[in-house]
């Protein structure tokens, strides 16, 4: 090919470049091809991007945007933190790293998860992706780790959980989501029948939480009580969050001794105020003051009292009131069970007061004291009890109806009535007689006219001239034999006097 011309008919040479701009190229080409690969995905590089010491490879803060591959299967610790790996895909590994137990991506500003991220390292044992910007833990996308131990999200922009997130989890034990959005309490993982069973700490602290199921978590067991923390959250003021979390203190529960005063919750009202939740007892909403709660029983029951140690799986034993130590053969009443518990049956007066259980593992010792307060009955008694007096209450009752209808409500007199003088007569000397023989106003009568004697009224008008004595001439039978004649003879007339005789105070002895 012809070299160009000049207009004037000279050849020209090969275009010039500046050797500024040719030499800055130049190194910005070198740039490139160092970072390319790394970008793309390079080969691990143990003397220059990672350290790596036996089975552990760190490749923390190298700038790396995604995780070298060609890692040896015998890795067993993986630090990729302080890095820009943003997103975990399924393919950041293609071959089984079954001696991968720990791997660390924090601080990578991580936003994506995917569901098959975990499929060939299924036996991670402690998984950190704390401080990044995950929002949501979609459904079972940690299923794949069955060996799981501790898991850390805390500290990223978690708002949404799916119930089944943690599903296939047996074996975690530490599970810390706090510094988030989470406004849920996630009761499923500590709740009977749905919890991980080796779940012992989890924390939801600092997050948006306002309500917390109270009644499900005071019936939670001791060591997982110890290992929940829900502390700095927005809570409203209420006297059972104040009770339950008294009771913990009391306990000395780890999670309510060691962050007391991070517990605060929001007064009613339109200011919104925000108070420590031990202080509801005093002038804020004047909760009661919370002691040690006593087991309460009744003669003849059979009682179980728990060891609710703040530690799983330990050796118990028990002694009770007197120092008497409880062991197979030398108390029959009482038995230490499998869980460590200890049945009393039958219980009687004497087996009031402070037992203790003294909790031992390989790491701790711990004791717990629970007060027994036997009642002096049983409890079927009482309830005989109650019968007879609600029985007898309602006797009375009647009585005193009977007596005030008696009084109050008897028929009117009907004194033009054939035939019904006579009989009212009869019926109120009758009455009289019986009404006033059991209480006789002179004892000096009574005592000499015996104890078989009847005591009765006569008219006023038959005693004139006695003053009231007995006939001193003896002539007591001819009287009465009058008086019996004028009776049959006169009976209407006598039944006006018959009345002023019952207001009458004066006896006479027949």
């Amino acid at each position: 090919m012809p070299a160009p011309f000049s207009a004037g008919g000279r050849p020209l040479g090969p275009p010039r470049v500046p050797t500024g701009a040719l030499l800055g190229g130049v190194l910005r080409f070198l740039s490139l091809a160092l970072l390319l690969p790394w970008v793309a995905g390079s080969t691990l590089n143990c003397h220059k991007t990672c350290i790596c010491a036996s089975n552990i490879v760190s490749c923390s803060k190298m700038n790396l945007t995604s995780i070298p591959t060609s890692l040896p299967n015998y890795t067993a610790v993986l630090d990729l933190s302080y890095n820009s790996i943003s997103r975990l895909r399924a393919e950041w590994t293609t071959v089984k790293m079954v001696k991968l137990h720990n791997l660390l991506l924090s601080h990578n500003g991580m936003n994506f998860i995917s569901s098959e991220a975990f499929v060939y390292v299924t036996q991670l044992r402690y998984l950190d992706l704390s401080s990044n910007s995950l929002r949501q833990l979609d459904e079972l996308i940690f299923e794949p780790l069955k060996e799981l131990e501790v898991l850390l999200l805390y500290n990223n922009h978690i708002s949404q959980i799916d119930r089944s997130a943690f599903s296939g989890l047996g074996n975690l034990q530490k599970l810390y989501l706090s510094q988030n959005q989470v406004s849920r309490f996630p009761l499923e993982l500590v709740k009977e029948k749905t919890r991980l069973k080796n779940l012992s700490l989890l924390d939801v602290s600092s997050n948006r939480v306002k309500v917390l199921p109270v009644q499900e978590l005071k019936v939670l067991p001791a060591w997982i009580k110890n290992g929940l923390y829900f502390h700095n959250n927005p809570f409203a003021c209420d006297c059972e969050l104040y009770n339950m979390l008294a009771h913990w203190h009391i306990r000395r529960l780890s999670s309510a001794v060691d962050f007391k005063d991070d517990y605060t919750c929001v007064l009613p009202g339109a200011q919104k105020t925000t108070v420590p939740v031990f202080d509801l007892n005093g002038s804020h909403m004047n909760c009661s003051t919370v002691k040690a709660a006593d087991e309460e029983t009744y003669l003849d029951q059979t009682l179980v009292l728990s060891c609710d140690t703040r530690h799983r799986d330990m050796h118990k034993t028990w002694v009770m009131p007197g120092n008497v130590l409880v062991a197979p053969g030398i108390n029959r009443s009482a038995v230490v069970l499998a869980d460590g518990s200890l049945e009393i049956s039958k219980v009687r007066a004497e087996d009031s007061g402070v037992y203790t259980c003294f909790a031992v593992s390989e790491a701790l010792n711990e004791t717990v004291y629970v007060t027994v307060k036997v009642n002096n009955f049983t409890l079927s008694g009482g309830g005989e009890t109650l019968n007879t007096a609600y029985t007898t209450l309602v006797g009375c009752l009647a009585s005193v109806i009977l007596v005030l209808i008696y009084l109050y409500l008897t028929p009117c007199r009907c004194f033009c009535c054939p035939g019904h003088s006579k009989a009212k007569s009869q019926q109120e000397d009758s009455i009289h007689s019986s009404v006033l023989s059991a209480t006789p106003t002179h004892e000096d009568l009574a005592t000499k006219a015996g104890l078989s004697r009847h005591v009765a009224f006569i008219d006023p008008k038959d005693l004139q001239g006695q003053n009231g004595k007995l006939n001193p001439d003896g002539e007591e039978d001819r009287d009465r034999d009058q008086e019996g004649r004028r009776e049959r003879g006169q009976r209407k007339k006598s039944d006006a006097d018959s009345i002023s005789s019952v207001c009458s105070d004066t006896p006479i002895v027949v």
